[in-house]
C-alpha cells in the first residue's frame, strides 16, 4: 500500500491507512454479526438440522440421492427436522450432514445410527437377522455400485439437462451453473476412475447399471416395499437413487428402463413419493401410475419449500401458523394410502391401450 501511494505526503498516507483499517474493522464486525445470527438460526438444541444441497428447479427435492435418502428417512421415521441449504460440507467433506444438540454427524449410515441411539427410532425393528443382512447387502449394492452408474448418466452423459435443473441465482447464474456442472463432471469422472467402475466403457457401465436395476426389480417383485409390507431403512436408500432415474434423467436409458420393462420399480417410487412427499408434484407427471382419485388430489399439492420446518404430524404454513395433519393424510385431507398402485390396475390400463 505504501509503495502504491508513491510520493504522497505523510498525512495522505495516514488517512488512506486509517480509512483502510476502519473498512477492515467494519468488515470484520459485519462478519461476526452475520456469524452470530447464523449461529442463532442454527441452534440445534433438541432439533434436527439437515444440511443439504439447494432444491433443483424441476420440483425434485434433490439431485443428490444421498440427500434425498436422508430427508426421506426423516419423514419415514416421523422425525421433525429443519432444512438448511447453506451448501457447506461437513468437516469430513460430506453432504448431507446433520446437527443435533450441537453435535455434527455426517455420512447417512452414521446419521441413521446416531438418530437411532439418541431418539430411539428404528425402521428395521420388524426385520429378522436374515432380513437385516439382506437389507444391508442391498444398501451397499445401491450406494457403492448403482450410484456410480447413475452419477455418470447424470453428470457426464446427460450434463446438459442436469445443468437446467441446478438452482443458482444472481446476475452470473448461468455462467456459475456452467462452471459448477463442468467441475462436478470432472470430479465424478475422476472418482469413478479411482473407484474402478470408470475404467469400463460407457456400454459396459450401462450393462452393470441394468443388472443392478433388474436385481432390485426382482427383489421387490409385487411387494409393497423392498422387505415386505412395511417400510424399512433400505427403502429410503433405494428410493433416493431410483428417484434420480425416474425424475432427473429424461430420455436416458435408466429412465426408459424404470418406466418401461421394470414398471414395478416405477410404481414403487410413486408409492413412496405420495406417502412421504405429499407436496412433491410434477405438472408433467405420467398419469400411467396414478389412480383417478389420487390424480385429482395431486392437483392441489403445494410446491416444495426451500427453507422450512417439517413434521409428518404437524407442519406450518408460510406465516408460521400451525396446520393439523395426520400421518395418514396429505395437505388436502385425502388418504395417502389411496396412492398405493397395484399391478392389476396397470395391466388394465395397458389392455385399454
Amino acid at each position: 500500500t505504501m509503495a502504491a501511494l508513491g510520493s504522497d505526503s505523510w498525512w495522505k498516507k495516514t488517512l488512506y491507512l486509517t480509512g483502510g483499517a476502519l473498512l477492515a474493522a467494519a468488515a470484520y464486525l459485519l462478519h461476526e454479526l452475520l456469524a452470530i445470527r447464523k449461529e442463532e438460526e442454527l441452534d440445534s438444541k433438541d432439533a434436527i438440522i439437515l444440511h443439504q444441497f439447494s432444491r433443483p428447479r424441476n420440483g425434485v427435492p434433490s439431485l443428490s440421492p444421498f440427500c434425498l435418502k436422508m430427508e426421506t428417512y426423516l419423514r419415514m421415521a416421523d422425525l421433525p427436522y429443519q432444512n438448511y441449504f447453506d451448501g457447506k460440507l461437513s468437516p469430513q467433506g460430506k453432504m448431507p450432514w446433520i446437527e443435533y444438540n450441537h453435535k455434527k454427524v455426517s455420512g447417512t449410515e452414521f446419521i441413521i445410527d446416531f438418530l437411532e441411539e439418541k431418539l430411539g427410532v428404528n425402521l428395521n425393528k420388524h426385520l429378522g437377522p436374515h432380513e437385516r443382512a439382506v437389507s444391508r447387502a442391498v444398501t451397499k449394492m445401491v450406494e457403492e455400485h448403482l450410484y456410480w452408474t447413475l452419477a455418470y448418466c447424470q453428470w457426464v452423459e446427460n450434463l446438459h439437462e442436469t445443468q437446467k435443473m441446478v438452482s443458482l441465482f444472481g446476475p452470473f447464474s448461468d455462467l456459475l451453473k456452467w462452471i459448477f456442472c463442468h467441475l462436478t463432471k470432472g470430479i465424478v469422472k475422476r472418482e469413478m476412475y479411482g473407484h474402478g467402475i470408470g475404467r469400463f466403457s460407457e456400454e459396459e457401465m450401462y450393462t452393470l447399471m441394468e443388472k443392478d436395476m433388474r436385481t432390485l426389480a426382482g427383489l421387490l417383485g409385487d411387494k409393497k416395499y423392498i422387505m415386505g409390507s412395511t417400510v424399512s431403512t433400505v427403502d429410503a436408500t433405494v428410493f433416493g437413487h431410483l428417484a434420480q432415474a425416474m425424475w432427473t434423467l429424461p430420455g436416458t436409458r435408466p429412465e426408459r428402463l424404470i418406466k418401461g420393462e421394470l414398471i414395478n420399480l416405477a410404481m414403487y417410487c410413486e408409492r413412496i413419493r405420495r406417502k412421504f412427499w405429499p407436496e412433491w408434484h410434477h405438472d408433467d407427471d405420467n398419469t400411467l401410475y396414478e389412480s383417478e382419485e389420487s390424480s385429482e388430489a395431486s392437483k392441489t399439492y403445494s410446491p416444495l419449500q426451500d427453507f422450512s420446518f417439517y413434521s409428518r404430524t404437524e407442519t406450518f404454513d408460510e406465516e408460521g401458523n400451525s396446520i393439523s395433519q395426520t400421518p395418514d393424510t396429505d395437505y388436502t385431507g385425502h388418504s395417502l394410502f389411496d396412492s398405493d398402485v397395484d399391478m392389476d390396475e396397470y395391466r388394465d390400463h395397458e389392455q385399454c391401450k
